[in-house]
């Protein structure tokens, strides 16, 4: 009986095409975004642009609840580290600010600009900034590379400072990227310059996690396979170094609107990155 071997790696990591109606987004989600962050500044919830280093694209905005919050929610956008911009997302921080949560969202320097590892130390920053501005538990969630940079602050080479590190209660990494070594056979790879040492510092499922970590791994039941392997993998492997896992595969999402839950205050992904 032959085995399985993927042949076609492009293919295998692309989702636009695979998807019908896959080229609506991101611009799908630009004008949502465009509402909530005017709606919050309307009522003045809302800090946009705010600077955690030096470089352009070291900015986040931060969403705030009608209360005092209750903790902060970051979610790290994706884009295979190439494309994408915070200000596409910003109506998925509507659960958790609706819940109670303040929410950042990050931007950061794009490949081939900088290294993945670059990459890490900018998100380390910037949730670090945003903790010092908001108090409480710290949730951290991600979506596709960004599902890679959420999981990546909770291994034991974190960049996070200890004070910050203890605070994270859940990551919920969602269609994460957590083995970049199969993005090495990609074209996305001319501007990546992913090598082996750098897959081996930087992914997460090669990595060990920090003790007492909780993580999600979720992923849409329409999803290409090697995301749907690449979400298992991580809380299979991290399961047998001691973190506390959950592999979830949520029917008939596809990879664009697999994020849509986290804009839906009673929905099971936004209840799952904000619960105990």
């Amino acid at each position: 009986m032959p085995g399985h071997r993927i042949a076609d790696w492009d293919n295998a990591y692309a989702n636009g095409a695979n998807i019908a109606g896959g080229n609506r987004w991101p611009a799908a989600w630009a004008e949502p975004a465009q509402l909530f962050r005017d709606a919050l500044s309307a009522e003045g919830r809302a800090r946009i642009n705010i600077a955690y280093g030096e470089r352009p694209r070291n900015r986040f905005d931060l969403f705030f609840p009608k209360a005092a919050p209750k903790g902060l929610v970051v979610f790290i956008h994706g884009g295979y580290w190439l494309e994408s911009d915070k200000s596409d997302w910003s109506h998925l921080a509507k659960g958790a600010v609706e819940n109670g949560y303040a929410v950042a969202m990050p931007s950061y320097t794009q490949c081939p600009d900088i290294r993945i590892a670059g990459i890490v130390r900018e998100i380390g920053a910037a949730i670090s900034k945003a903790a010092a501005m908001v108090g409480g538990p710290l949730m951290l969630t991600g979506h596709s590379a960004g599902g890679h940079l959420a999981s990546r602050m909770v291994t034991i080479s974190t960049p996070l400072a200890a004070d910050v590190a203890k605070r994270v209660r859940h990551v919920v990494s969602i269609s994460g990227l957590h083995d970049l070594r199969p993005l090495m056979f990609t074209g996305h790879n001319a501007a990546l310059a992913i090598d082996e040492a750098e897959a081996l510092a930087e992914s997460p499922a090669l990595l060990r996690p920090m003790d007492g970590v909780r993580i999600t791994c979720w992923v849409g039941g329409g999803e290409r396979s090697e995301f749907l392997r690449q979400n298992a993998l991580l809380a299979n492997i991290w399961t047998g170094l001691g973190a506390t896992t959950s592999c979830v595969v949520e029917p008939d999402r596809h990879h664009f609107d697999i994020v849509d839950g986290l804009a839906d205050p009673a929905h099971p992904l936004t209840r799952t990155l904000i619960s105990e």
